[in-house]
């Protein structure tokens, strides 16, 4: 899962609910150093990464991917993208875009709480609404673009709008059938 699915899933504690965005930021940070909540958010996310990696179904995700190198990484992509798209279905009762309003507020307010890498993304992540973006096939392919540009080993996200595209309906099946596992699983 990516950065939707970590929020959406997050109980709405809100510094609970930002460490699981936080997660993805922590590398190289002491977590001593963060506040509590934000903690118990990271060991969130964490938990609920093993959980997601360790799936069949997200292996089958994966497989469907192959010979991608970064199929683990498009596959949480893609599920924020199925997430965003059915989320008047699946999301917390708020249009998406309340939802991701809150988010982006949440961020700014407690700027100064969140790790160096989130603090420096926030700015950029408000402006471009990665996190609405993700409805759109057209917006992941954005995001993907611009991952790819982070790294010469990643170029080949830049492409992975098509795996997308090329895989549909068994990815979004899979997404599916992940999904409730994972609402049932939650502390939201």
């Amino acid at each position: 899962m990516n950065w939707l699915a970590h929020l959406r899933l997050a109980p709405a504690a809100p510094l609970v609910r930002l460490g699981n965005l936080c997660g993805d930021f922590v590398r190289g940070v002491e977590l001593d150093a963060l506040h509590p909540e934000i903690v118990r958010g990271v060991e969130q996310h964490r938990a609920v990464d093993r959980f997601v990696d360790a799936h069949e179904v997200t292996r089958r995700s994966r497989r469907r991917l192959l010979p991608l190198r970064f199929a683990a990484v498009l596959v949480d992509v893609f599920y924020d993208h199925f997430l965003a798209r059915d989320w008047d279905e699946l999301g917390d009762g708020r249009p998406l875009a309340v939802f991701t309003a809150e988010v982006y507020a949440l961020l700014e307010s407690h700027a100064a709480l969140l790790p160096p890498a989130l603090q420096r993304a926030v700015p950029v992540m408000r402006r471009q609404d990665w996190l609405l973006s993700y409805r759109e096939v057209d917006g992941i392919d954005a995001i993907l673009r611009r991952m790819s540009r982070r790294s010469r080993r990643a170029a080949e996200l830049g492409d992975g709008a098509a795996a997308l595209r090329a895989n549909y309906s068994g990815l979004d099946s899979d997404f599916r059938a992940l999904w409730p596992e994972l609402v049932q699983r939650s502390p939201s």
